[in-house]
């Protein structure tokens, strides 16, 4: 076994040496985090505002952006206060901290996304009780019952974390990896990796289940119905899309770069690929969330104006095909 020290602080090796572009990089860090947070926040504000916009979907719209502010929150504010040391090291505490607020931001993320594609599977193929099924009581629950369970999984993964001892303090990265934090720790038992896999079941693979059942099954409908009742069903679903569209790319980038070999890299190939990395995850950060003109304009889509058609089309798909549970009436 190898020899372990108490480890009080992580070193961000990433970052490298940046030299005199920190004051670029900060600035424009700092301008992304505040457009982020100023855009998530105005967008909340409005929907709380309009009762026009108090619908289900906009209720599990606000969890995302509620959830993009908290992610945003947990990686600028560091990855800005990094710039301007020299050491680039990281308290354990503060890392931890961050380590954790950022799993409990992705499995929010995850779940938010499988409870809107659950929403517009019921908007879509079962019209005629969806005001039964999606009221803003039970949304208001699904809402909490989503932050509870991503907070409590997340504390039992890091529950593991916590008792690790460390034989080493570097992390190849702009941020506290999880993944990386982990590698560091002199030894990792066999119920550390059980609760890794679990945590990722839970909180991605269920999920994602959750949502490819939810399409397949709006798919499967919209294939026996017109194409304008096609165009409309897309149309009510492609903000969700986009937003996990992005979000998978987002964990392509985010696989890719762990599966990457870090230790060929020489410091000067390391801190040439600086800007392409803080630009990969602004990226990524940014698609996972819905941006302001998807949201814009499905406000002016869906708005209670231009509900109800959406519950009229919804009902001629069902009325074309069987299969949700419940027998259709003419008239």
């Amino acid at each position: 076994m190898e020899n372990s020290t108490e480890v009080l602080s992580f070193v961000l090796r990433a970052y490298g040496y940046i030299g005199q572009l920190k004051y670029l990089y900060f600035s424009i860090m700092l301008l992304w985090y505040l457009s982020i947070y100023v855009t998530n926040a105005a967008l909340i504000t409005v929907i709380f505002l309009d009762k026009k916009l108090h619908e289900p979907m906009y209720i599990l719209l606000c969890n995302l952006l509620a959830n993009a502010i908290c992610v945003s929150t947990a990686m600028y504010p560091l990855v800005m206060s990094q710039m301007f040391s020299d050491t680039h090291e990281v308290t354990l505490p503060w890392c931890l901290l961050q380590m954790f607020c950022l799993s409990t931001c992705a499995a929010i993320e995850f779940c938010s996304l499988a409870a809107m594609a659950y929403d517009r599977y019921v908007a879509i193929c079962c019209p005629l009780h969806y005001n039964v099924m999606m009221n803003t009581t039970r949304v208001g629950t699904i809402t909490v019952v989503i932050w509870m369970y991503s907070f409590v999984n997340s504390m039992f993964s890091f529950s593991f974390v916590v008792r690790l001892k460390f034989c080493g303090n570097v992390i190849d990265k702009l941020f506290c990896d999880h993944h990386l934090i982990v590698k560091l720790a002199c030894s990792v038992s066999v119920f550390h990796k059980i609760s890794d896999l679990f945590f990722s079941f839970s909180t991605i693979v269920t999920p994602f289940s959750l949502i490819l059942v939810s399409y397949m099954k709006i798919l499967v409908i919209c294939l026996n119905t017109s194409k304008e009742s096609q165009q409309k069903a897309v149309t009510t679903c492609t903000p969700q899309i986009v937003s996990l569209s992005g979000l998978f790319i987002g964990f392509i980038f985010y696989a890719t770069d762990l599966t990457s070999n870090e230790a060929l890299l020489s410091d000067r190939e390391r801190s040439n690929r600086i800007s392409d990395i803080l630009t990969i995850f602004e990226i990524c950060l940014d698609n996972s969330c819905p941006d302001s003109d998807s949201l814009s304009r499905q406000m002016k889509l869906h708005s209670r104006s231009h509900f109800q058609p959406i519950i009229s089309v919804s009902k001629e798909l069902v009325l074309g095909v069987r299969g949700c549970g419940f027998e259709t009436q003419q008239g």
